[in-house]
């Protein structure tokens, strides 16, 4: 009977294991977004995640909502410092998202600043 406990408690680690690391590793698709970015917060109460909405209409009606991983310091120094101008994102979206990774299933991994379309003047 210990051996089965032992056994079984060993499969399930297993699969847990397997499971998190797919979820971390393969993503659903990958891709670009261009837009105004309009916010970046670093929202939570015991986990904090860095989250910001990107606008990629005129009118704002278009709303990328997408999430940081912590790790990525570089790509949130660049967020913070294009807010409010026109950039490009480079994201990958994942099968699922845990609390402690943020609110999106879109991670960006990539910012860089472009001259926006819309001429005002």
């Amino acid at each position: 009977m210990k051996k089965f406990i032992i056994i079984s408690v060993a499969a399930g680690l297993f699969v847990a294991a397997v499971y998190f690391a797919f979820v971390y590793y393969v993503p659903y698709s990958e891709g670009y977004r261009s837009g105004e970015l309009f916010r970046m917060s670093h929202k939570g109460v015991l986990m904090k995640t860095w989250e910001g909405e990107l606008s990629q209409g005129v009118s704002g009606s278009q709303i990328f909502r997408f999430s940081v991983l912590d790790t990525d310091q570089k790509v949130v120094d660049d967020l913070n410092k294009f807010q409010g101008q026109y950039v490009k994102l480079t994201y990958e979206e994942r099968y699922k998202t845990f609390s402690w990774w943020g609110e999106s299933r879109f991670y960006v991994t990539a910012v860089e600043k472009e001259s926006s379309p819309f001429k005002y003047k």
